[in-house]
């Protein structure tokens, strides 16, 4: 596996711009709470790192993984001024096929929204075959996901800013 050893949240071989005049709301789902509580926080954190003031920051949780591309819905409608929404949750595989149709919902469901909005609505979704791999990935050795997820909104941001 390509990702086995490698921490997937660097970004010191690119260059992320200044977040100052952007504007985004996060929503994160609250079940897997501690592997989502942890992919919310490096979000915020790079977020605010980056430059983007507190105050320029929308924070609401949403039952599940599920509920993100409606909490993107909503939040785009009433919130015309956000340069974006990041999404985070927690899928893990189970012994059904629930995992399938939930990731594809998801992902298919914050593109939909993304593209009528015309803007980015970002996927920091973990779909995982076990726990320990969201451990990895949401603050453990692989990084976290919501650094990226936090890191791709502010890119996306200035891509349709200055295009």
């Amino acid at each position: 596996m390509a990702t086995q050893l490698k921490n997937l949240s660097d970004f010191s071989h690119t260059i992320v711009p200044d977040g100052k005049n952007y504007k985004f709301a996060i929503a994160v789902a609250e079940w897997n709470a501690a592997i989502t509580g942890s992919l919310y926080d490096g979000a915020l954190k790079t977020l605010l790192a980056n430059g983007v003031l507190e105050e320029n920051i929308i924070s609401v949780p949403v039952p599940g993984s599920f509920e993100l591309t409606g909490a993107a819905e909503i939040l785009l409608n009433k919130h015309s001024e956000l340069d974006g929404v990041i999404c985070l949750g927690c899928v893990i595989q189970g012994e059904t096929r629930h995992f399938d149709f939930i990731c594809q919902a998801v992902a298919s469901g914050l593109t939909d929204v993304s593209i009528k909005h015309s803007k980015p609505v970002i996927f920091g979704v973990l779909t995982t075959n076990d726990q320990q791999q969201a451990v990895d990935r949401s603050g453990g050795k692989h990084g976290n996901k919501g650094d990226e997820a936090a890191i791709t909104a502010i890119k996306m941001a200035h891509l349709k800013a200055t295009v």
